[in-house]
């Protein structure tokens, strides 16, 4: 399966797929409202706004399978995200990334980027995938990466 075939809802109810992004560089995210990581809500930001006219997309997957940091609704989150970081990149319904009930996008990511000595499974919330404009899944970058730290990669795909 394609990376443009999965359906996705959105953090308001609205049902996509990945094909409303086909021709964007794209940085997958999964996201949490109360981690040590959820600064980096506000680099992501800065990435997007600086990018976004260029065919960056940022997708956020609010994720509560870490330590329970997203306890909230995708309301409390959407509120959270925008009040705290102004954020203005999409954000999606919560998601699990691991596990029997994962997400296939994120089940998708994690077989063609996996993570260290080859493991699949997410470690942590704000772990990071980067696809280029054609849909291939090229690098993940663990919680620990900056959105800053990543830009290189980026802009080198925005051309």
């Amino acid at each position: 399966m394609g990376i443009y075939q999965h359906n996705v809802t959105l953090n308001n109810g609205q049902a996509t797929t990945l094909e409303a992004y086909k021709g964007k560089v794209l940085l997958i995210v999964n996201t949490a409202s109360k981690c040590g990581f959820t600064p980096q809500y506000e680099g992501l930001e800065a990435l997007y706004k600086k990018h976004k006219e260029s065919g960056l997309e940022i997708l956020g997957f609010p994720c509560d399978q870490f330590g329970h940091q997203e306890p909230g609704s995708d309301d409390d989150i959407a509120q959270f995200c925008t009040m705290n970081f102004g954020v203005t990149f999409p954000l999606f319904k919560k998601t699990e990334v691991n596990g029997p009930n994962a997400n296939p996008l994120f089940v998708e990511l994690k077989n063609k980027a996996p993570g260290l000595l080859g493991s699949k499974r997410i470690k942590w919330n704000f772990t990071k995938f980067l696809v280029n404009a054609e849909g291939k899944v090229l690098k993940r970058y663990a919680p620990t990466a900056k959105p800053s730290d990543i830009e290189k990669d980026i802009v080198k795909l925005l051309g």
